[in-house]
């Protein structure tokens, strides 16, 4: 029990501030926590289970930062869904992707090399056993994104729908964009290409939300005009 402990302890500590946790917040402001909760579970079981058993050899088949740049775009795209996606009511009916399996995928893909999921390995190589380990990293990232869905809802209680959906569409892109700068090679993301590449987003949120939201003077309908 002790390396179970130990493995708790140590996830919770980890992942306290960390993109994980954000992402939890994130979600708890457009889906219910239940739905929540439970893809982080099913997402970390699956994440720490592979790390434990064939972390090691991962990244003989897929080199680790294709699947980091991978994640690093799907979250991009996940920040411009969530501004363009909560316009019409009831638009969670047309996702290709019901809200568990959204949290479940996106919460594997951030943590596919992630310190958690490196974490685990190290954790598994230094006890040798791998249940307690993969019980307790588990329930440790559970605990610490569980903190992270409490701020969401209350967020989400106190602020208004619009800043808080933009909020959440924020943290998904600053996290894209952090991952990108992190993986893509520094000879390829040079600085003028870092600014571009930052206007064009800013371009393409611009025009998202513009679709999504549109002004006042465009809502009107001929007849309140006359």
């Amino acid at each position: 029990m002790s390396v179970f402990f130990a493995s708790v302890a140590f996830v919770v500590l980890a992942e306290m501030g960390d993109k994980s946790q954000l992402l939890a917040m994130a979600f708890a402001t457009r889906f219910r926590a239940s739905v929540v909760l439970w893809g982080v579970f099913v997402a970390t079981a699956l994440n720490h289970l592979l790390a434990v058993v064939v972390g090691s050899y991962l990244t003989k088949y897929i080199p680790m930062y294709y699947i980091q740049i991978a994640a690093a775009f799907s979250f991009i795209f996940f920040g411009l869904w969530t501004i363009r996606g909560d316009k019409l009511e009831g638009e969670e009916k047309k996702y290709v992707f019901s809200p568990f399996w959204t949290v479940a995928i996106a919460f594997f893909i951030i943590e596919m090399g992630d310190k958690t999921q490196l974490a685990t390995v190290a954790l598994a190589v230094k006890y040798q056993q791998l249940l307690p380990v993969w019980l307790g990293t588990t329930v440790g990232m559970v605990i610490a994104d569980a903190f992270g869905i409490i701020v969401g809802i209350v967020l989400g209680k106190r602020i208004p729908e619009r800043f808080v959906k933009w909020g959440s569409a924020i943290v998904f892109m600053v996290v894209g964009v952090y991952g990108i700068h992190e993986n893509v090679s520094g000879k390829i993301l040079t600085p003028v290409v870092k600014v571009a590449g930052l206007a064009v987003l800013a371009v393409v949120t611009y025009f998202v939300a513009r679709v999504s939201y549109p002004s006042k003077a465009e809502e009107k309908t001929p007849e309140t005009r006359e």
